[in-house]
């Protein structure tokens, strides 16, 4: 069973695979359909999620027209897939992963015989260059087991297992399995340059990795009714970070369509720093001030040089060229045009950033992690550079590709990083003017309240003077600029509630067809922003609404617990890339919402009681 030349299979349909490098994305019929090597924001080797198999993909399924997945999940605790097919003349385990103790750049296939004769088919389509550069192929043995060779330019994949024949660009085969005995099939990934390395021990390798997820997953801290989605939602945010820069990429996909058919195409294969910021606040949260540790190293490494060239993201290293082009060849996923690579925000102006920055250092702060001879001037540096824009429009936390504006979200940002900043000098006791950010704080408070509020419809707005709402107003009570039952966020709520919730009670980010964000209206709702109404109701006594919500948002998570960026519940499918960071951690921060009231109050209770 396999999919035709002309078929895509839906983004739920896929598990992820990691070796904290990379991932790879493996479709319920067997196909990796999509994978960079070595890093996230490499050029891809399989891209046929983009477009057809042509493009990119490597097979492994039974051909048996009857043949059937009954049952696929990962190893406890892991990005171990495995996959049970049944067929007429019996049943195999097909055991997918990326090894990730090794330093290696491989996807191994371990297929298991569990009962009669199995017939494999093999098929891979090597395609380097996002689907457009054909290797040059060749065959060998090495210590009596097949080696296919491809190279183009400086890349080269060997791929270790039964012989493959070549047929019109590509190179396909079957084997059988019989019941007990097992097969191992390894791509590898090296530089053309250098040679061909050693098969791998697949037992060990296998072993080491579910040993490394395990040992991480045990150390989640955190219990309660949403506990598995936690786990596997933290699991996620660790596999999409790097594990030699400790850069948090968005996504490990580029270019799967918000809109269905339409230009709302991304690529989030980039660390923002937005995005790493929050997942670090989860990470605190949940036990991981080593990995939280990580990431500020990674920033101040980033963002390191003269203020004004600050960027709201980078590549996985800190890289700041992230320039974007289409890819004319890729028809698109579901024809979703066009395929994008590198993102054209990361010279966009966003007030926001800092903000979210400083709040994520003053939790780490408040964690017992002290600044040191770097950090905190770093800081600093920052401040300055927002005190300096302080005054200017912005593209906002969406990236509109309008007009910039004042945005209310992003105005309560720049307040929120003056607000840390009088904290760090009043609760930790690091150097500061104090009273002068005391004056910036309150200045912008005093015009937030004035210009951000629409007293008509008794919300805050998208940007100043608006009469649209925006789900990034929920971020307000998170960051402690009012209480979560303050009227004019209960209010702001009302408005929302109106305005932003579809047929199936999801909130979107904001009505595309009456705001200014220069492209096409349309799109699906954001999982976040439900998220976000998750702790909204929690934290203002709508506990059984947010347990209802909260049911039905963990309930679009496909089998093995991972979310899009986005959900098209009219048709019951993903939308977005996959699976989305910001999802997950915005899941961990509602779970959170929904544990029993403690009588300690955390830090964000805390600062919106001041």
């Amino acid at each position: 069973m396999w999919l035709s030349k002309k078929m895509q299979s839906p983004i739920e349909d896929y598990a992820l695979l990691s070796d904290l490098h990379t991932g790879a994305l493996v479709s319920r019929s067997g196909s990796v359909d999509w994978l960079c090597f070595p890093r996230f924001d490499s050029d891809s080797v399989f891209a046929a999620m983009l477009g057809t198999p042509d493009h990119g993909r490597w097979l492994v399924a039974p051909p048996h027209p009857e043949a059937e997945v009954v049952d696929r999940s990962y190893i406890d605790s892991t990005f171990v897939l495995q996959t049970h097919w049944r067929t007429p003349d019996g049943e195999v385990l097909v055991t997918d992963f990326m090894p990730v103790t090794d330093r290696r750049a491989n996807v191994v296939r371990r297929i298991q015989g569990l009962r009669g004769t199995v017939t494999l088919h093999q098929e891979l389509e090597i395609r380097f260059g996002y689907g457009d550069v054909l290797p040059w192929v060749t065959q060998g043995t090495d210590d009596g087991v097949p080696v296919l060779l491809a190279i183009a330019g400086p890349d080269a994949l060997a791929l270790r297992g039964p012989r493959l024949r070549a047929s019109n660009h590509r190179h396909e085969g079957t084997f059988e399995v019989t019941e007990g005995a097992v097969v191992d099939l390894e791509l590898l990934w090296y530089p053309s340059h250098r040679d061909t390395p050693q098969g791998l021990d697949v037992d060990d390798a296998l072993d080491a990795t579910i040993s490394y997820w395990r040992a991480w997953g045990a150390s989640i801290v955190g219990d309660g009714e949403y506990s598995d989605a936690v786990q596997r939602s933290m699991l996620v945010l660790r596999a999409l970070t790097h594990e030699d820069t400790d850069g948090i990429v968005a996504a490990p996909t580029t270019s799967l369509p918000e809109e269905f058919g339409g230009g709302r195409n991304w690529d989030y294969r980039y660390c923002w720093l937005r995005d790493a910021a929050l997942t670090l606040e989860a990470m605190m949260t949940h036990g991981f001030a080593e990995e939280a540790l990580g990431w500020r190293h990674w920033l101040l490494r980033a963002v390191a040089g003269d203020p004004e060239d600050l960027q709201i993201m980078y590549g996985v290293a800190g890289e700041r060229h992230l320039p974007e082009r289409e890819l004319g060849h890729l028809p698109g996923y579901a024809d979703s045009l066009p395929v994008r690579i590198g993102n054209g925000a990361v010279d966009q102006y966003q007030a926001d950033v800092v903000g979210e920055v400083m709040v994520a250092l003053e939790k780490m702060r408040g964690q017992g992690v002290t600044e040191d001879h770097f950090s905190w001037p770093l800081q600093r540096a920052l401040l300055g550079f927002a005190e300096k824009h302080l005054d200017d429009l912005d593209h906002g936390i969406w990236e509109m590709r309008g007009n910039p504006q004042h945005f209310t979200h992003s105005r309560v940002m720049m307040w929120a990083a003056f607000d840390c900043a009088v904290r760090a000098v009043r609760d930790h006791g690091l150097p500061g003017p104090m009273k002068h950010w005391v004056s910036l704080r309150d200045r912008l408070r005093e015009e937030i309240l004035a210009r951000g509020f629409n007293r008509e419809l008794n919300a805050f707005t998208q940007v100043y003077g608006g009469t649209e709402v925006d789900a990034s107003l929920l971020q307000l009570p998170q960051v402690g600029f009012l209480s979560y039952d303050d009227p004019m966020m209960l209010g702001t709520v009302q408005q929302m509630e109106r305005d932003l919730v579809n047929a199936q009670g999801l909130l979107l980010r904001y009505r595309t067809g009456n705001s200014d964000d220069g492209l096409e209206p349309g799109e699906h709702p954001f999982l976040a922003c439900s998220f976000w109404l998750v702790e909204q109701y929690a934290h203002s006594g709508r506990r059984d609404d947010a347990k209802r919500l909260m049911d039905q948002l963990v309930g679009y998570s496909n089998e093995l617990g991972l979310l899009s960026e986005e959900y098209d519940a009219e048709n019951n499918r993903m939308a977005g890339n996959f699976p989305q960071a910001f999802s997950h951690l915005a899941l961990v921060r509602a779970a959170d919402a929904l544990q029993p009231v403690s009588s300690e109050a955390g830090p964000y209770e805390a600062m919106a009681r001041e």
